[in-house]
């Protein structure tokens, strides 16, 4: 079975191919959050020069967030009309989960972590055990100061951190006293393949969905609805 997985919750814009577990074709690019401009061209460009089209896809995978709202929104509808009409299964995979996942090989603790700026990250904490990864918590928005604190009952373990987040989420856990592994930095950013490899469990747990079912995952407001929501609150104060 052929996969075609999307990435595009953060800056990297990324397209993949994945047969069962082999990657036929994977496509990255860090421009700058232009995913609405890459995603579809990326995905013709692979499958011409994979001599396949649409029609040989037998499942569609997105990154369905925690992520930039715009890079979220592109990616599943993006999907939804791929799968449009075709009763293609899609799978809708975590952001965070797929993050996870490009660190299963390592021992250790893995910390996915997204940017979402006011001292806090998108988050969930997975155990890798060389093969496969274990969920520890929920998909969250998270302060780093509390995600300090949690980590600390882990400070016997390997701890590896990836994602956008990376630099100022190590920057906040070292201050904290937690001590964290060099993340090689193949490993650090979103991944399409990735993706593709959390939908294939998915798929062979029967956790599809139909394109109509997929959906964004929002952890909170866009910022403008918690600006206004704001504003409205100050003026009832007032």
């Amino acid at each position: 079975m052929k996969i075609l997985a999307f990435e595009g919750t953060a800056r990297i814009a990324s397209v993949a191919v994945v047969e069962d577990t082999r990657i036929l074709a994977s496509y990255s690019v860090d421009n700058g959050l232009t995913q609405s401009e890459l995603l579809l061209p990326m995905a013709e460009d692979m499958l011409k020069a994979l001599k396949l089209d649409f029609d040989d896809i037998g499942l569609y995978a997105v990154s369905v967030g925690p992520g930039s709202f715009t890079g979220v929104r592109i990616g599943v509808a993006l999907v939804k009309g791929l799968a449009f009409g075709k009763n293609t299964p899609c799978a809708s995979v975590s952001t965070l989960e797929a993050l996870a996942e490009n660190l299963s090989p390592m021992r250790a603790i893995i910390v996915p972590c997204m940017d979402a700026r006011r001292n806090q990250v998108y988050n969930a904490i997975f155990e890798g055990d060389g093969k496969c990864i274990r969920r520890l918590t929920a998909d969250r928005a998270i302060s780093l100061t509390d995600l300090c604190e949690e980590l600390k009952d882990y400070s016997d373990k390997h701890i590896f951190v990836c994602g956008d987040g990376y630099e100022v989420a190590i920057k906040a856990l070292t201050a904290g006293g937690i001590k964290c592994e060099t993340t090689p930095e193949m490993l650090i950013g979103e991944s399409a393949v990735s993706v593709a490899r959390v939908a294939k469990r998915l798929y062979d747990n029967g956790e599809t969905v139909t394109d109509t079912a997929l959906m964004p995952t929002y952890l909170r407001l866009p910022q403008a609805e918690r600006e206004r929501l704001e504003r409205e609150n100050i003026t009832k104060q007032v």
